[in-house]
């Protein structure tokens, strides 16, 4: 099936500029429902710019505004330009001259945007080594001051559907090795934190409620509850001094 150009630049700009579902977004861009309500609520793909579908050929409006009206309606890929010249290719990847200064702006952006992706699928995308990906992870280029993030798609040096097929690929091992949490279950889990965070601290116990149970014939003062153990030890300790003095003095 084919699929839109900057898939996730794509989705982004339907978010912002349509009133299409969520599920429809994903499947014309073929990502998880859950990665599009990110894109919503500003978790996912933050810093990438949207991609007119309009503009480029892949959508007309009247296909956007049947998809608004009926939210079971399917968008359907009008052109894709990614997917011209696209056979499978055999042997290594060869990189034009031109374009090899160009592989480290490259890196930067599927380090940046795509942290899922291992090295040796970086490597494979972009054709680079993975000490000049481990260079550039660890900030450690020779020229990484200079360096700016750019799409390796619109460089030319990927197609849109090896790029979205490594994706896929990285998404599901993540999903098999530690599973992804909902949205609902992120947000229960901060705001229990948060309310741990400002729940007051439990007050220390002290031994004056026990010695007060304690049949001694005396009383402690106890209407200030924030005294602490070291103030409570020694109001003990003095209850029990006057309760022997008491007991030794002869009754008169």
């Amino acid at each position: 099936m084919s699929k839109p150009l900057m898939a996730k630049a794509t989705a982004i700009w339907l978010v912002e500029n349509t009133t299409i579902t969520f599920k429809q977004i994903a499947d014309f861009v073929h990502m998880h429902e859950l990665e599009i309500q990110g894109i919503a609520d500003g978790d996912v793909a933050t810093g990438i710019k949207g991609f007119d579908p309009i503009t480029n050929n892949q959508l007309t409006q009247e296909e956007i505004s049947a998809a608004e009206k009926d939210s079971l309606h399917k968008l359907k890929l009008k052109f894709n330009p990614a997917a011209i010249g696209e056979e499978k290719r055999r042997g290594a990847r060869y990189t034009p001259v031109s374009k090899r200064q160009d592989k480290p702006a490259a890196i930067l952006w599927l380090v940046k945007f795509h942290p899922e992706l291992t090295d040796r699928q970086i490597a494979k995308l972009v054709g680079t080594t993975k000490t000049t990906i481990t260079a550039i992870r660890e900030r450690t280029h020779w020229n990484i001051s200079n360096i700016q993030p750019v799409d390796p798609v619109a460089l030319g040096l990927t197609k849109q559907s090896e790029l979205d097929s490594a994706v896929q690929i990285a998404a599901e091992r993540k999903v098999k090795e530690g599973g992804v949490i909902s949205d609902d279950e992120r947000r229960k889990l901060v705001s229990t934190e948060q309310s741990l965070a400002m729940s007051p601290e439990p007050k220390i116990p002290t031994a004056i409620e026990g010695i007060e149970k304690f049949t001694l014939g005396g009383s402690i003062n106890t209407e200030n509850e924030d005294r602490s153990s070291e103030e409570a030890i020694a109001e003990a300790e003095n209850l029990f001094k006057n309760t022997d003095e008491n007991k030794d003095t002869p009754p008169r």
